[in-house]
C-alpha cells in the first residue's frame, strides 16, 4: 500500500481550499464594486464573456497543484515495488555422497544435478548473490557467497564426487550460516539430496527449525528414479539400494515455507531449477516517489508562468 514518511505535511493541503475560496471571494467582490461605481462601459468590460474570465481561473488551478504537489512531496509518499533493492541471497547445497556417482541420470547423478543448477544460476537478478555448499560425511563450502555468477559456475563444475555418507543437517546448517553471512538480504536456500540422513552432528529438523526462526526459505529437490538403483554390493554379495527419504525433505521445506520437489529424471530435474527463480518470492520494497511531485510542480509553474508571460499572455 501506498504510505507516507511524512504525514503531518497533508494537513498543509487545507491550504489549498481557502486560497481558491479566497480568489473565489475577492473575484465576486470586485465585480459587484465594477457594478456600483464603475460607467456602463467598464461594467461591460469587466464582465465579458468567459473565455477572457476563465485564464485568470486557470493560472490559480496551476499554482495550486503545483503548491499541492510540493506540499504531498514533501510528506514524502512511499510505494511498494516488486524488486528489491538489495536482493536475494540463493544459497544451493548439494549431496556429493556416494549415492551421486549412480548412473540413472546422465552421465551421473551428481554431474546431472550440476548442469540443472547451472541453469538457475544464469537466470537469477544481477542483484542476487549466489553460494554453494557441498556433503557427503560432513559439510563444506564450495563456492563462498558472490554476486559474481559465472565465479559460481565455475566453481560448481569443478566439484567432484566422495564416497561418504549423507549428512544432510550438516549441509543445511551450513548453508544457512553462508546464507547469513551478508545481512539486510532476503534469504533462499536450495538443497539437493537423493539419500537418507545417515551421518553428521546436526539433525536436519534442528537445522529447519533453525531456518524458520531465521526466516530463511528452504526449498528441497528429492532425486531418484522411479524405479531401485543399484549403487553396489556388500560383502555377502546383497544388493545396495539407493533411497531417498521424501517425508525429512518434505518436512524441511514444509517447515521454513519453502517446496518439495521430486526430480526422476535428467528432464525433470532441469525443469525443477529452470522454474526455481521464478519461486522465490522478492519482498516489496518501499521506494520513494516525493521526486515525481516535486517534478510535477515545476512543470506547473512553468505552464502557469508561460500561459502568464507567453505569447498569449494576459494584459496586467
Amino acid at each position: 500500500m501506498t504510505g507516507f514518511y511524512h504525514p503531518e505535511w497533508l494537513l498543509a493541503l487545507i491550504v489549498l481550499p481557502i486560497l481558491y475560496y479566497y480568489y473565489y471571494h475577492e473575484t465576486n467582490r470586485k465585480k459587484q464594486e465594477a457594478i456600483v461605481f464603475s460607467h456602463i462601459g467598464f461594467l461591460k468590460s469587466a464582465l465579458h464573456g468567459s473565455r477572457q474570465s476563465s485564464r485568470p481561473q486557470t493560472l490559480l488551478l496551476l499554482v495550486l497543484a503545483a503548491i499541492g504537489c510540493i506540499i504531498i512531496g514533501l510528506a514524502d509518499p512511499h510505494i511498494p515495488l516488486e524488486q528489491t533493492k538489495e536482493g536475494v541471497n540463493v544459497i544451493l547445497v548439494l549431496d556429493i555422497s556416494g549415492s551421486m556417482q549412480a548412473t540413472d541420470y546422465q552421465p551421473t547423478r551428481l554431474e546431472s544435478s550440476k548442469r540443472s543448477a547451472e541453469i538457475l544460476l544464469r537466470s537469477l537478478d544481477a542483484k542476487d548473490y549466489a553460494g554453494i555448499i557441498t556433503f557427503e560425511s560432513g559439510a563444506t563450502s564450495a563456492a563462498y557467497l558472490s554476486p559474481d555468477k559465472d565465479r559460481v559456475i565455475r566453481k560448481l563444475q569443478a566439484i567432484e564426487p566422495k564416497e561418504g555418507a549423507t549428512a544432510i543437517g550438516d549441509g543445511l546448517a551450513l548453508g544457512l550460516d553462508m546464507a547469513e553471512s551478508i545481512p539486510n538480504r532476503k534469504k533462499v536456500v536450495i538443497l539437493l539430496s537423493d539419500g537418507v540422513n545417515n551421518a553428521g552432528v546436526i539433525h536436519p529438523d534442528e537445522a529447519a527449525n533453525f531456518a524458520r526462526e531465521k526466516g530463511i526459505q528452504v526449498f528441497t529437490i528429492g532425486m531418484g528414479s522411479d524405479s531401485p538403483v543399484v549403487l553396489g554390493y556388500d560383502w555377502f554379495g546383497n544388493p545396495q539400494y539407493a533411497t531417498l527419504d521424501e517425508e525429512m525433505l518434505q518436512r524441511i521445506a514444509s517447515t521454513t515455507e519453502g517446496r518439495y520437489y521430486k526430480s526422476v529424471d535428467d528432464r525433470t530435474l532441469s525443469e525443477i531449477y529452470s522454474n526455481l527463480n521464478k519461486e522465490i518470492k522478492r519482498e516489496r520494497e518501499e521506494t520513494s516517489i516525493r521526486d515525481w511531485f516535486f517534478i510535477g510542480a515545476i512543470i506547473l509553474i512553468g505552464a502557469e508562468i508561460f500561459l502568464r508571460y507567453g505569447r498569449r499572455r494576459i494584459i496586467q
